[in-house]
């Protein structure tokens, strides 16, 4: 039975448009493998020693990919809202910068404040800072007609080079202001303004269920931004689909004309679809601030504080069918790429490009199965409009 006759039973449809982004990630990997091979390198080895052990072997590994999956995760739930609202947010490192800065500059500016205080007050500034830089996107798309890649392309380089001007004048630490070749960096913020670690809890809980721990979770970095991440992705797929602002984000979203018809404000729509995007990248931006780096340098560039979140979260987003909840294993997805990467990097003694060529090919898959998908769709629509059309004439006939 050939594929598109199994394919017209509805479940089975849903089933295999489910897996379809798994099947693209297995037809990457399997090409990844080739090039292993052209490397003289064993790929079994490769990926099980390296990809697998890196991102999942130990309970460090593990909290590893959880860390970088957590912006991956913040930027994607956002990117779920500007494409269900019909607007594309490239902007995502820019709105990251700025909600780093700002937790940044409130975690220094009132560091005697109780860290009860100024944790949520840096959270929710991060998001507010982010917010308005995806605003002014929104802005320039509803009012001015602007294309909002462009606009939010140039808002990153923009906020790129604020955060090096910042970071080597305003923010910069007292002890690399004196220095005859200073670093551009800011103090570090106070230790009490760190997001809480949850291995201790994790280890509770191992205990209470009576599973080995060994207090192993207690030595790893993970913090508590992951499980913020994860309930903020629940109350996206809520708003978006429970609530009559999100339903009015998606029919903007699918047909502005047919909205506007109905009465729907869709210039309103398209700003806070951006607003809420870039609210959330900058919410992942402080997040990278207090839990992982907890302070702002600008040496290495963009690049160096948001790990190119802001680029691959649109995939993790993509991958997990533009819907917050598909995006959380899609990010781990992805945060496991990055981490293990850098073990099958040491294992098989290849270039790091490799890692970049094999996360370069799950997402041309990724988009690739999407356009299938779209694609196919359209075929049956039309298809089944034309046989619709036709019956008629049948019926009358005989």
């Amino acid at each position: 039975m050939q594929l598109n006759q199994l394919l017209r039973n509805p479940r089975l449809e849903r089933v295999f448009v489910t897996l379809l982004p798994l099947v693209a990630v297995i037809a990457a990997l399997v090409l990844g493998a080739f090039m292993l091979i052209l490397m003289n390198a064993d790929p079994i080895e490769a990926y099980r020693d390296g990809l697998y052990e890196g991102a999942f072997g130990t309970k460090n590994a593990v909290a590893d990919t959880l860390i970088k999956a957590t912006p991956l995760l913040l930027v994607g739930i956002g990117i779920c809202i500007s494409f269900r609202g019909g607007v594309i947010n490239i902007g995502g490192e820019g709105q990251m910068i700025v909600g780093g800065l700002a937790a940044t500059w409130l975690g220094l500016e009132f560091r005697d404040a109780s860290p009860d205080v100024m944790i949520p007050a840096c959270l929710i500034g991060s998001f507010l800072a982010g917010a308005i830089w995806g605003g002014l996107a929104g802005v320039l798309k509803a009012y001015f007609n602007v294309n909002e890649i462009l606009s939010t392309i140039m808002l990153n380089q923009i906020a790129s080079l604020w955060m090096g001007y910042l970071v080597r004048s305003v923010l910069i630490s007292e002890k690399q202001k004196n220095s005859a070749s200073p670093i551009p960096e800011t103090d570090r913020l106070p230790r009490e303004f760190d997001l809480p670690r949850i291995g201790e809890r994790l280890d509770d809980i191992y205990k209470f269920f009576g599973l080995p721990s060994d207090k192993l979770w207690a030595t790893t970095l993970l913090h508590n931004g992951i499980i913020i991440a994860i309930i903020l992705a629940v109350l996206v797929y809520i708003f978006l689909w429970r609530t009559t602002i999100g339903y009015r984000i998606r029919a903007v979203g699918k047909n502005p004309r047919a909205s506007r018809y109905a009465g729907i404000q869709v210039k309103h729509y398209v700003v806070l679809s951006l607003v809420l995007s870039g609210g959330f990248a900058g919410l992942a931006g402080g997040i990278q601030v207090l839990g992982v780096r907890h302070r702002m340098n600008a040496e290495g560039g963009a690049i160096a504080f948001t790990g190119n979140a802001g680029f691959n979260g649109i995939v993790a987003a993509l991958f997990g069918k533009l819907h917050p909840l598909g995006t959380i294993p899609a990010a781990v997805l992805f945060g496991a790429l990055l981490v293990g990467g850098n073990k099958l990097q040491r294992v098989v003694q290849v270039p790091s490009a490799l890692i970049t060529v094999l996360i370069g090919l799950v997402i041309v898959f990724v988009v690739g199965s999407d356009i299938w998908t779209r694609r196919r769709t359209q075929r049956r629509v039309s298809v089944d409009g034309a046989g619709s059309e036709a019956q008629p004439e049948t019926e009358g006939i005989t």
